[in-house]
């Protein structure tokens, strides 16, 4: 027997169907709970200039350098990172957020602004 949850008259989200909401809660947790992927994004945000490989190395200490690798490539397949290669020794290849990035850290970036206002500090 499934039960319905009622709806709330004047939600902002009515007309909206919760398991496809549930369903793009799960795909976006996919994306941003993976070990470092935050730490990767939120610099790229703050920063008018292309990140390198290098700088991240540098930056994100906890983060070995496979996983630093697969999540780069993962948000660029995702089209959240371009990544820019030049054919220079030694090599040089660059990150910065694609417009759909810079969208979802801007989001995130409310996320933390509210849990920032409620947390009490």
């Amino acid at each position: 027997m499934e039960t319905k949850i009622p709806v709330i008259q004047d939600c902002n989200f009515a007309g909206y169907d919760a398991s496809s909401l549930m369903a793009e809660t799960a795909r976006l947790r996919n994306i941003i709970t993976k070990r470092g992927t935050l730490e990767i994004l939120i610099p790229l945000c703050c920063s008018t200039e292309p990140v390198r490989y290098k700088q991240f190395r540098q930056a994100l200490k906890g983060i070995s350098s496979k996983t630093l690798a697969s999540r780069l490539k993962e948000l660029e397949k995702g089209g959240i990172l371009e990544r820019r290669a030049y054919s220079e020794i030694p090599p040089r290849v660059e990150y910065r957020l694609t417009g759909k990035g810079q969208e979802l850290v801007e989001s995130v970036m409310y996320l933390l602004q509210w849990m920032k206002k409620w947390s009490g500090t």
